[in-house]
């Protein structure tokens, strides 16, 4: 399952990688208009009374963003029970990582924007790791690299999804439907009923998930979230080992999450002019505060965290794995992209705000991939070169 999981995320971040740069390519070209208008597209459903309109960019930030946090809660939930997260002794060491890469890039951020209370909504974007994009780097380095540094990176990235999930939760939720979040905790009672009641079948469990998106896109609460409770609520056990509903619904989600919606959202929202850039503007507070937050911020918690862990007894690193990795490692932990621009759509209205975020997050996203690339490259001896040494 870690094979295939990693196999996905590799090969998706490439993807991502292709998909920012025509995104890119195309704002800043005469097809731009066709760009940004195909983005604002309106599109409508509408069921009786319920109507529910949107352009097509907050359709993939809403709608199919969903999708891909209902992998994230399949994902987190499997690990948590059977995985790499099930015992305090192996999620110790990525939790002490993930620990340190929150609470670095959001100091750093502070420090930047301290005197401009208009950014300070912005903590968040600079906290999160694309694990898809960092995979795909990983992947690039080649046989080189020990498999436990990336079940380290899957794990740790796993845990800083979950910090991710509660700081949207409770920091980008305002204007609150009492009504409409009743109405989707009712969907999440049925859909814990299903799972009390031994219901193995996945379709019941989207029908009601569907309900609960609605309710919980009517409610203030970001509608993506309905995904991550929804993932919580399916089985992950049966009496028959073969038919586990999670694994299933899992296995059956991750080609589609990894080749189609996260592009996708990396198309919809890396598309930024660049037209009037410079570095006055990408000197200012919030830029800076991005940027340091993720290139240096994470490099620092993460390694620093680690080895203070290590020195002090509490955690071990695996027996493969040696510093230079860690701070490859380390490094790729500042590609915030996918994760960081989505925080950046719900911490700023202000399009030239959110112009600023998604410039610096491409930029610090890319110089840290860069970075984490040629540390773990140069510094990795092949299999070649070990055995010529002996």
């Amino acid at each position: 399952m870690i094979k295939k999981f990693i196999h996905h995320e590799s090969a998706s971040g490439v993807l991502l990688i292709f998909a920012a740069a025509i995104a890119l390519i195309l704002d800043n070209s005469p097809l731009a208009w066709v760009y940004d208008g195909f983005l604002a597209t309106p599109m409508a459903v509408e069921v009786s009374e319920l109507v529910i309109q949107k352009p097509l960019l907050l359709w993939i930030n809403d709608g199919l963003m969903a999708v891909f946090f209902l992998l994230i809660g399949l994902e987190i939930k499997r690990e948590l029970i059977e995985g790499e997260l099930s015992s305090p002794k192996k999620a110790l060491l990525p939790c002490v990582a993930a620990i340190g890469g929150l609470v670095a890039p959001a100091l750093i951020f502070y420090y930047f924007n301290q005197d401009s209370p208009e950014n300070l909504k912005g903590w968040g974007v600079p906290v999160a790791t694309d694990i898809a994009f960092a995979l795909g780097i990983l992947s690039l380095v080649g046989k080189r690299i020990p498999s436990s540094l990336k079940i380290l990176l899957l794990s740790l990235a796993i845990i800083d999804d979950i910090c991710a999930v509660l700081i949207i939760a409770f920091f980008y939720t305002e204007n609150l439907s009492v009504m409409s979040l009743g109405l989707a905790g009712f969907g999440l009672a049925i859909a814990i009923a299903f799972n009390i009641y031994g219901i193995k079948r996945i379709t019941p469990y989207i029908l009601i998930g569907v309900f609960m998106w609605v309710c919980v896109l009517k409610s203030g609460v970001h509608a993506t979230l309905a995904g991550i409770v929804l993932a919580f609520t399916i089985p992950i056990k049966t009496t028959d080992k073969d038919l586990s509903p999670l694994k299933q619904l899992e296995h059956m989600l991750h080609p589609w999450v990894a080749y189609m919606i996260m592009p996708v959202f990396a198309f919809a929202n890396a598309g930024v002019s660049l037209s009037g850039l410079s570095l006055a503007a990408l000197s200012s507070s919030l830029p800076l505060g991005i940027m340091a937050g993720l290139f240096i911020g994470k490099q620092v918690g993460v390694f620093v965290f680690i080895a203070l862990a290590v020195l002090f007894g509490i955690c071990k690193l695996p027996s493969d794995i040696n510093w230079r990795h860690i701070y490859g490692l380390s490094l790729l932990c500042g590609i915030g992209f996918t994760m960081s621009l989505f925080i950046g759509t719900l911490a700023f209205d202000d399009p030239a705000m959110q112009a600023q975020v998604r410039i610096s997050v491409l930029i610090a996203s890319s110089t840290a991939a860069i970075a984490g690339y040629l540390v773990l490259r140069l510094g990795t001896k092949s299999k070649a070169q070990l055995e010529a040494e002996k």
